[in-house]
């Protein structure tokens, strides 16, 4: 595994949309105003501090010797202290030590939400390699084989139950970590470690995306991407001993990271739930999901939360409203790429809109045109992140890599990321978010944004949540939920705050959006959806 530098990309030839891409120039914000180049600054630059470890495997061996009565984490009635968690992992990372497995090595994490996955996740990161998860029995067999072959692991570890799920090749071990921790090790001499092997530039984890528009792609996230988010404030959310964390989202979806290692390298208690979110977000202190999954659960059941957190799609404002009345409440956002969020900033319900917040510690946010260039505050354009967040670039993939990833021309010798996300700053220096890129769409010759259109719905006293989808070259098509929500009133919204070209053609009530296995819409079942209301419409129409 390479991390990328500006060297790595001096060869390749950008294929993006981006039509006269700009690196490095004399005055790169010559074109801004001066009160709009000191606010560029101001409002683009994250504040400067330095997290409590340059490793995350060094802040959970931290834990592990300061509290080693303190539980790590639970689940089904079980507990796991962290010098059980110390015990357990250091036996399973000599195993593999023992199978190959050496600093720089990535190990395959093939299971679901478990206390051995929290022992495997320790024990791959002692040993210095980067740990592969992926949710078994929701990633096909293909995706999995091919995960496995991109990343050259050696070993995957699975449990005994999934064994028989798990493809695996003559080259490759399979360790089932359950029959692992109940191995009599009297008579074993098991590795201690007493700090990281890895250095911060080491790549911790890779997480590959869904796959849904071709070849998943590995996203190789290091120690000093993650030390920076869940290492510094707000990123940490609190987490701390004493704090309970709940841990309800896949294993595969990089927020479920922000769990995971920010619950174990802050101290604190993970609680993985069963099958009810509900259940586990009634429990914990601090809670992390997708707008979809906490528009899902009944808040006024959830008042022991003390700090909540969203990133992954759009927060619908009445959702943000209700959370941010009872605890401090974060909507962010941040693709994989940029390290599971680049921007936070606490809502409150009196606050004038909804924003994404501003750049976290260390990182940096711009507003860009086509042309690389810097916008003037207040004018939308496309956010590229940069600074400690942004990732070492995709596994085996550098023409992409390439595309995505440029030399930042406002920090010489830093790196940026093209999110695909549009937005715009606020007078105060928040990030107001306008969806993707790909959802600023064409309905007869106009552009149209589909959030806009949603949020407009969702400004309707009945709407609770609301997803926009272009049908077709003239056609909108908008769900909204609940199942009880009025079409007609959500649709008079759209129509009193918006163009006519921007009303769908058909507002449909839906008890409850449907997500992905990573908590996100589902857009392309939504699309299903309206493909049977349009064609029951016609069938109608017919007779």
């Amino acid at each position: 595994m390479q991390n990328i530098t500006i060297d790595d990309l001096k060869g390749f030839q950008p294929t993006s949309e981006i039509s006269n891409p700009q690196t490095v120039q004399s005055d790169p914000l010559a074109r801004l105003s001066a009160l709009d180049q000191e606010r560029f600054r101001a409002f683009g630059w994250g504040p400067t501090q330095t997290p409590r470890f340059a490793t995350i495997t060094d802040a959970l061996l931290h834990q592990m010797r300061v509290q080693p009565e303190g539980i790590a984490s639970e689940a089904a009635g079980k507990t796991l202290s962290y010098a059980a968690l110390d015990r357990a992992s250091n036996r399973l990372a000599q195993r593999l030590v023992m199978q190959g497995v050496k600093r720089g090595d990535a190990v395959c994490l093939y299971l679901r939400r478990s206390l051995e996955m929290v022992v495997g996740i320790a024990a791959i990161l002692k040993v210095g390699a980067a740990y592969v998860p992926q949710h078994v029995g929701v990633a096909p067999a293909k995706s999995l084989r091919h995960i496995a072959e991109a990343t050259k692991a050696k070993v995957i570890l699975t449990l005994s139950e999934f064994s028989d799920m798990v493809p695996v090749t003559p080259d490759q071990s399979l360790i089932e970590i359950d029959q692992d921790m109940m191995e009599d090790t009297a008579q074993m001499e098991t590795v201690q470690f007493g700090s990281s092997p890895a250095k911060p530039s080491d790549v911790a984890m890779i997480l590959f995306t869904s796959g849904t528009t071709g070849v998943p792609n590995g996203v190789q996230v290091t120690h000093a991407n993650l030390a920076n988010i869940l290492l510094t404030a707000p990123g940490d959310l609190g987490m701390a001993p004493g704090r309970r964390v709940g841990q309800i989202l896949s294993i595969a979806f990089d927020m479920a990271a922000w769990e995971t290692l920010g619950a174990l390298s802050n101290g604190a208690t993970l609680v993985i739930r069963g099958k009810s979110i509900q259940e586990t977000a009634e429990k914990v202190d601090v809670l992390i999901a997708t707008p979809s999954i906490l528009n899902s659960l009944d808040a006024s059941r959830c008042s022991n939360v003390k700090v909540a957190a969203v990133a992954g799609e759009p927060c619908p404002r009445p959702l943000a409203d209700s959370w941010g009345s009872f605890c401090t409440f974060y909507n962010s956002c941040g693709p994989t790429e940029t390290t599971i969020i680049n921007t936070a900033e606490p809502h409150r319900p009196e606050k004038s809109y909804l924003s994404i917040g501003r750049p976290t510690p260390n990182n940096t946010v711009y507003i860009l045109d086509e042309d690389l260039q810097p916008l003037p505050i207040g004018h939308k354009g496309e956010m590229w992140a940069g600074g400690d967040c942004v990732s070492a670039g995709y596994l085996n993939n550098p023409s992409l890599t390439a595309e995505r990833y440029r030399p930042d021309p406002f920090r010489p010798g830093h790196m940026m990321f093209r999110t695909r996300d549009l937005g715009r700053w606020t007078e105060e220096g928040e990030l107001e978010h306008f969806g993707r890129v790909d959802d600023l769409v064409k309905i007869r010759g106009f552009r149209v944004e589909l959030d806009g259109v949603s949020n407009a719905l969702e400004a309707s006293d009945c709407c609770e949540q609301a997803v926009t989808l272009k049908f077709d070259d003239r056609t909108l098509v908008s769900f909204i939920s609940p199942a009880t929500a009025s079409a007609d009133k959500a649709a008079h919204q759209v129509a009193e705050r918006l163009p006519y070209y921007c009303s769908p053609a058909a507002v449909l009530p839906i008890e409850t959006l449907p997500r992905t296995p990573r908590g996100k819409l589902d857009k392309r079942l939504l699309l299903t959806l309206a493909q049977q209301h349009f064609n029951n419409l016609a069938e109608g129409a017919a007779q």
